[in-house]
Formats: C-alpha cells, sequence, structure tokens
C-alpha cells in the first residue's frame, strides 16, 4: 500500500503529493497512473517498452514488467519531484519515515 507525502515546490509554491511504496494503481492500471500524475515522458516510454515485451513474450513479459514497476514507481516519481525542486511539506514524523523509505539524506 502506497504512502503519501506533501510536496512543495521551492520557487512556485505549487503542492503535489509524493508518494512511496507499492503501487497498486500502477499494478492494475499501467501506466494510466503516471498519464494521470502528469508524468508524460514516463507514460510513453512505459508504454511502449509493455508493449513490446507484450509483442516479443506474448504478454508474459509486460504482465512481469507491470509487476516490477508496482514495486519501483511510487518510489522513483517522488525521488523525481525532489530532483526538480520540491521540498517535503508535511509534519516531521512523515517527512523522517519518507526520506528513510526514499533514501533521501536531510538537507
Amino acid at each position: 500500500m502506497a504512502t503519501t507525502i506533501m510536496l512543495k515546490h521551492r520557487q512556485s509554491g505549487l503542492v503535489k503529493t509524493g508518494f512511496y511504496g507499492f503501487s497498486w494503481t500502477t499494478l492494475f492500471f499501467g501506466m494510466f497512473p503516471a498519464l494521470f500524475r502528469g508524468d508524460f515522458v514516463t507514460f510513453i516510454g512505459g508504454f511502449f517498452v509493455l508493449a513490446i515485451l507484450g509483442i516479443v513474450s506474448f504478454g508474459i513479459g509486460a504482465v512481469l514488467a507491470m509487476l516490477i514497476w508496482a514495486f519501483i514507481y511510487n518510489k522513483y516519481y517522488t525521488r523525481r519531484l525532489l530532483e526538480q525542486g520540491y521540498e517535503f511539506a508535511d509534519s516531521d514524523a512523515k517527512i523522517s519515515e519518507a526520506r528513510l523509505r526514499l533514501g533521501v539524506a536531510a538537507a
């Protein structure tokens, strides 16, 4: 189950929700959670990778890739937001847990 953490952009003040943990939505809906979060590059790249894997392996490779991606995607998405200038904007306990689970050092 994914855990949420609030993130705020340094310059613009835009607030987004970050996630870490297993992504059930990614498992069941493929690359569409990336599209709905505005992560267009990941959506397009993942869609083509899954399509190629599905064609080459009669669908088995795509299913295995989705299972693996469901474990990885939330952490990947949140770390990319942090790299884009977002900072944690939640309670101290939630921030400490998120830093630990995401492997992010304190600033």
